[in-house]
């Protein structure tokens, strides 16, 4: 999609307003004080844009964060900790667009995002290439990640339909009420590591499809996916200053939350992270939806199809490095269920290691040296604390000239037990831990003691029983005889509990109305001559 950009309301103010931006970079330009922390890099290391008023821009910071090629180890970009004028001018930025953008008729704000679904269609490749690169999953991996982002885009062209309001004339004597669904202004997104297509593609496509504008924010280790996705979008006629983006770490968050300017944000990530957004920015006054932590589990029926549950369990929890915040990381095996645990072991031996550029890898690298050594840390504590490694992924077997990228096998480790480090704490790496309970009651009760509610998957045979685990147990999203139930986007992602903070999910309708406020008019047409009598109670209708 290569059509002319489109400049909605483009006036003289608008175009002093992009002068006193540039005037204001400059003035940072010469005046910024030099980080003490200075590194210095080759030429052949490319630094990632920040993205203002539609305009990819160098950084004047002189901190960076170092971007790993995560199948090498090798530094391949730096991430730019962007300045705190460069912040402002980019929610500045926002701001002035959205006085334009909010008037733009729905159905031409949808063409803008059924372009961009038909670039993302187009680009497929070269986004799966960027995400391998800068992320590690393997390249099927991460075309199924840019997928299910353009799922949601293909959703946010019905933005129309979901953003209808609601009427009712007569309410009283010649009263009619009615409700309009409007934006709510600048919108912020903060994305994760383990998506750098999907996430990104959760959020300013609809913010912005339902008349926002977004200032977005992509993790510091994998930034150059969210940049070309918001490049590509101002090349299918987005006008500039509708998405900007930022880079930074803990101060460019806090920006997004203290901001006067942004009025909701989004947030997938870790735990901490996003508690300390939903209680800062909530304390200004803004709106927050934050997808956190999990710790899913899927529960073994002795009468489920062995083959297909073993296959699927395996795949779950191993899938794109078990850097999945909608992985399988527990099995609860029930009663005879557990003597297919040893042929979940052995089928998870079957999965090959190795760069996600390499034909027939089913596991690519975790995301930093740091992951690593946490994952194979808590693999450990496994064995000290009793539990049985039966599939131990330390160490893995990787080709020549990839010994330094940050690989773990697929890892099964059985005869795990509550109170356990392997079963409190997320691992986010390829680790199932294997539970034996007697009863299905029993696993039902582990399950909900839980105290993430991500999602669980149960398989079995029987219809009763699926239907009594959907209805008893406390986590949002379900599977039946399926491992991952992650919904299409014309539903939401409904995680409840510990991985979730705010009241409106991400994506489908609770996403529409994430992005958007209720405004309603009543209105009283009277004939002409018609006096209002004086009256100092409280009005009714009739």
């Amino acid at each position: 999609c290569r059509t002319s950009r489109s400049h909605f309301g483009s006036s003289p103010t608008r175009d002093d307003t992009r002068a006193q931006i540039t005037m204001m970079l400059r003035v940072v330009q010469r005046l910024a004080p030099r980080a003490r922390n200075v590194r210095c890099f080759s030429a052949a290391v490319e630094e990632v844009p920040l993205i203002i008023n539609g305009q990819k821009m160098k950084s004047e910071s002189k901190e960076f964060f170092d971007i790993h090629n995560p199948a090498t180890g090798e530094v391949i970009a730096r991430t730019p900790l962007a300045l705190q004028a460069e912040m402002e001018a980019a929610a500045e930025s926002c701001a002035e667009a959205y006085k334009s953008w909010r008037t733009v008729a729905p159905s031409v704000r949808a063409r803008i995002m059924h372009k961009l679904e038909g670039a993302i269609r187009d680009e497929t490749e070269t986004l799966a290439a960027m995400v391998t690169r800068e992320q590690g999953k393997t390249l099927p991996d991460a075309r199924g990640d840019v997928f299910r982002g353009l799922e949601v885009v293909e959703h946010a062209c019905g933005a129309p339909s979901m953003l209808q309001g609601e009427t009712l004339p007569n309410i009283g004597t010649d009263v009619d009420s009615y409700s309009y669904r409007l934006p709510l202004g600048v919108t912020a997104g903060i994305t994760p590591f383990n998506f750098p297509a999907m996430v990104p593609l959760w959020m300013f496509p609809l913010a912005t499809a339902c008349g926002n504008t977004m200032l977005l924010k992509p993790s510091e280790r994998v930034p150059m996916t969210a940049v070309k996705l918001v490049e590509m979008a101002h090349d299918c006629g987005m006008p500039p200053g509708v998405v900007n983006v930022i880079h930074g770490t803990h101060d460019a968050v806090n920006f997004l939350c203290d901001n006067e300017h942004v009025k909701a944000i989004s947030f997938v990530g870790g735990n901490v992270a996003g508690e300390h957004i939903a209680a800062r920015a909530g304390a200004n006054g803004k709106r927050t939806q934050c997808n956190m932590g999990a710790k899913n589990h899927a529960v073994i029926l002795p009468d489920a199809d062995a083959q297909s549950a073993i296959n699927a369990i395996a795949g779950a929890s191993c899938g794109a490095a078990g850097q999945r915040c909608m992985a399988l990381s527990v099995a609860v095996f029930v009663g005879k269920a557990r003597e297919l645990i040893p042929q979940v072991a052995e089928a998870a031996s079957k999965l090959r290691v190795g760069p996600g550029t390499e034909s027939g890898v089913d596991i690519g690298p975790l995301i930093s040296k740091t992951a690593k050594d946490r994952v194979e840390r808590l693999i450990q504590t496994g064995a000290d604390q009793g539990a049985d490694i039966l599939l131990d992924g330390r160490n893995p077997s990787v080709p020549k000239g990839y010994e330094n990228g940050y690989f773990v096998g697929p890892t099964v480790i059985s005869k795990v037990q509550p109170g356990m480090s392997v079963y409190d704490e997320e691992i986010f790496g390829p680790v199932l831990t294997c539970v034996e309970v007697e009863t299905f009651d029993d696993a039902i009760e582990l399950v909900n003691a839980n105290k993430y509610g991500n999602g669980t998957a149960i398989f079995t045979r029987s219809g009763a029983a699926a239907r009594k685990y959907v209805n008893q147990i406390d986590a949002g999203q379900v599977g039946v005889n399926l491992p991952i139930p992650v919904p299409l986007p014309m539903f939401s992602f409904t995680g409840n509990k510990a991985s979730i903070r705010g009241d409106l999910n991400f994506y489908g309708k609770a996403g529409a109305q994430f992005y958007t406020q209720w405004k309603t008019v009543t209105q009283s047409w009277k004939d002409d001559g018609y006096v209002e009598k004086l009256a100092a109670t409280m009005p009714t209708f009739k």
